[in-house]
């Protein structure tokens, strides 16, 4: 109790709103929403099923693609769910899950401003069976494979909900980060697999991690900016902490 006093006096508003939990939903809940989708298996109304009905959050839609997308901490922190989908098959072959957080928690902490972003994707046969000089070589053909087929869909979503619209370029400036550093090193796309990831420097967000796993036909990507980079988990089973 005397702690929270003694913050109340000196942070005022600001230490209140950091031990006030937030509105839902958290971050464990924006990823189950993400891991309920089956590449190759699910169907739209599936997604939409696993969707609900959202109290929080705005559901967008275009030809091929379903999105749920909300704001909190009054418009600094934004998240979003978005699928793609095989317009032959109809059933999902891109899913992404977004969580930026721009507000500085305050108090004797660092800033914690940070991005969370994971996807995963069919791949086309035509970036597999291309006759690459090397993994390296392929290994940086599947990540600007990735990048493009993400600016192509938070483009398109974005013209229903701009602020997809503008994650997608804070996603897409990592991804070019990443690729402009491995055309510059390819031997850096050896490290893409490690566990804990390649480190690179973001613009906004100071420090970047990036991982990429290619199974078969599909390739998993995890990214993390910021203050969410510094507290990297190790491995692909727990792709975010809980609130």
């Amino acid at each position: 109790m005397t702690v929270l006093v003694l913050c109340g006096l000196i942070a005022g508003c600001a230490a209140v709103e950091f031990f006030t939990p937030e509105e839902p939903p958290t971050n464990e809940q924006v990823y189950a929403i993400y891991r309920q989708t089956a590449l190759k298996r699910s169907n739209s109304a599936d997604v939409l099923a696993a969707l609900g009905q959202p109290e929080y959050a705005l559901v967008s839609q275009s030809k091929s693609i379903i999105a749920l997308a909300g704001q909190k901490k009054k418009g600094y922190k934004t998240w979003f769910d978005m699928v793609g989908f095989d317009e032959s098959e109809l059933t999902a072959n891109r899913k992404y899950v977004f969580i930026s957080d721009e507000r500085p928690k305050q108090l004797f902490v660092e800033p914690w401003e940070g991005v969370y972003f994971d996807c995963e994707m069919v791949l086309p046969r035509k970036v597999l069976d291309e006759p690459y000089a090397n993994e390296n070589a392929k290994r940086i053909a599947i990540l600007k494979q990735v990048g493009a087929d993400m600016r192509k869909d938070t483009g398109e979503i974005g013209a229903d909900n701009k602020d997809i619209g503008v994650c997608g370029m804070v996603i897409g400036q990592g991804i070019e980060t990443v690729v402009v550093k491995l055309d510059g090193s390819p031997a850096l796309a050896g490290r893409l697999t490690d566990p804990n990831g390649l480190e690179f420097s973001h613009t906004s967000f100071d420090k970047g991690l990036l991982r990429m796993v290619v199974d078969d036909d599909v390739v998993s990507v995890r990214m993390r900016l910021g203050s969410f980079a510094k507290k990297w988990k190790v491995g692909f089973e727990k792709p975010v902490e809980a609130e």
